[in-house]
């Protein structure tokens, strides 16, 4: 093959065209800038968030996430206003930011943030305390839910001046739970921010907690202790928004008629003709609500036919199955499906510490139906229980003619109305039985039966917004360290890092110098 013949030397030769260049050049920047800007905008207006935790630490619970999508804040014209007034110091700073700029997302902008370091804004730090008459005693969260300008503090008939109803503080130190070592010291053991924050803007929209009476003179349950079953239900109630007032059902006639609800707590002493004339009458009006939390073991016999006639009956056994030679009567089961107000504990295992009894379900029974009563149970217990009906003589075992075999039911709720109209759904009577008060009891606590219980008094309450899986508590863990070991730790971190980056930095100025 021949070599191709040289480029002849009268071939003009074409001049680079550098404005073209340039301004091609030019255009593809300009275009590109708009691409990033036009990217970063609308990556302001539809992102994403992801918890990469390991615990998912910084995700807000069912519950709070659905509170925050209800009509509670979606129809308010004015946002609820958070100011954060925490130092950058504080250990917790951080992860109560994240916390509250999750609120603020999943409220649709329905609250707003203001974040107030008193340290680097003293001035402005003094302007919220003087506008709330507060102390800076230590670093706190405010919310205030007022949907009018009227005063943040009010003064009462006896003179006193005190934070508007729709106005609630949450401290720091209350986000944290302690315990009291071997040694007498008060150490931080777990935190437990999200629960707090949406227990005080629930009571800031609120304005005032919903109210259950308590028939002190039925029941009978521990209240002594800090552990103690009362502490428990107590606690459980207030973090919903809900406090127990003790009345006594003894000549009492009627029941008031702006009764929120009614909690019948292990009780051990039967209604009167009377007293449960006065029960069925508050249970005939509309929106009536009742809890009641049964202890094995106690016949009631006028109890008993009042929720006979509602669709459940207590039976009088002991929940119990074998396992080898040892009796258990720890209650093991699962939750319903198709309940909404536990839709998130649906198909769920747990355990119910302590001593239960079953509880006999009438569901769908035609007469029930035609007096519009529609009984439902709520936790159904695992096969190969039996309800023993002769617990504690030392022969348990399973008699299919004396004792209950499964299915078993050891919670139950009624709903007494119509429920099939849009009008008048409203005002349907509700009722959760639970045949278990050994759960409240501080060694027998499970989080996901806490959650049933906040749970079914929401629903009783009808607040269903805050129905479902509640926080969590998040623990806080120590890393155990031998002396020789902190000494080894601070000998790298003072001495061999240092001399690492000098023998470094000596390489590289030697190797330039040569």
């Amino acid at each position: 093959m021949s070599p191709s013949p040289p480029d002849s030397p009268d071939t003009p030769t074409r001049s680079l065209n550098r404005l073209g260049l340039g301004s091609l050049a030019a255009i593809q920047l300009v275009l590109l800038g708009i691409c990033l800007i036009a990217a970063n905008y609308l990556s302001t207006l539809y992102y994403s968030r992801a918890d990469q935790s390991r615990g998912a630490n910084y995700t807000l619970s069912k519950a709070t996430t659905r509170y925050l999508a209800s009509e509670a804040l979606s129809a308010r014209e004015k946002p609820v206003k958070w100011i954060m007034a925490f130092k950058r110091v504080n250990p917790y700073n951080d992860r109560v930011r994240a916390l509250a700029e999750e609120y603020v997302r999943l409220s649709n902008r329905k609250i707003s943030l203001e974040i107030v370091d008193p340290l680097r804004s003293p001035d402005r730090a003094a302007q919220v305390m003087a506008a709330y008459e507060l102390t800076l005693a230590g670093d706190m969260m405010i919310i205030d839910a007022r949907t009018t300008e009227g005063a943040a503090v009010v003064t009462d008939a006896m003179g006193t001046h005190e934070l508007n109803p729709h106005v609630k503080i949450v401290l720091a130190e209350d986000m944290v739970s302690h315990e009291t070592d071997a040694k007498g010291q008060r150490r931080p053991k777990g935190f437990q921010g999200e629960d707090y924050l949406t227990a005080n803007l629930v009571q800031a929209i609120e304005g005032k907690p919903r109210t259950l009476l308590y028939l002190a003179d039925k029941s009978r349950i521990d209240a002594q202790g800090e552990g103690s079953p009362w502490r428990t239900l107590e606690n459980t109630l207030r973090l919903q928004n809900i406090q127990l007032k003790a009345v006594n059902l003894s000549g009492m006639e009627e029941i008031p008629a702006d009764t929120e609800g009614l909690a019948l707590i292990a009780p051990k002493y039967d209604l009167s003709e009377q007293e449960l004339a006065a029960f069925q009458r508050y249970w005939n009006e509309p929106k009536s609500s009742i809890l009641i939390l049964l202890e094995p073991g106690v016949t009631l016999p006028k109890l008993k036919g009042f929720l006979r006639a509602n669709g459940i009956t207590p039976r009088a056994d002991r929940i119990v199955i074998r396992n080898k030679d040892q009796l258990v009567t720890k209650a093991r089961g699962t939750f319903a499906y198709n309940i909404d107000f536990i839709r998130d504990l649906a198909g769920q295992t747990s355990e119910f510490e302590g001593a239960s009894s079953s509880l006999e379900v009438r569901e769908g029974a035609d007469d029930l139906i035609n007096r519009k009563i529609h009984p439902w149970p709520l936790f159904q217990v695992s096969e190969g229980f039996w309800g023993e009906t002769k617990f504690g003589d030392g022969k348990e075992s399973f008699d299919k003619t004396e004792d209950n075999s499964g299915p078993l039911f050891l919670a139950a709720s009624v709903a007494h109305g119509d429920m099939t109209s849009e009008k008048l759904a409203n005002d349907v009577s509700r009722m959760v039985v639970i045949a278990n008060t050994d759960f409240l009891k501080p060694e027998n606590r499970r989080a996901e039966n806490i959650d049933f219980l906040a749970c079914s008094v929401n629903w009783l309450v009808g607040r269903e917004a805050l129905s479902g899986m509640g926080p969590r508590s998040l623990g806080l863990y120590k890393l155990p360290l031998l002396d020789p070991q902190i000494s080894f730790i601070n000998r790298v971190n003072l001495f061999f890092l240092p001399s690492l980056f000098l023998v470094a930095g000596f390489a590289v100025w030697s190797s330039r110098r040569a």
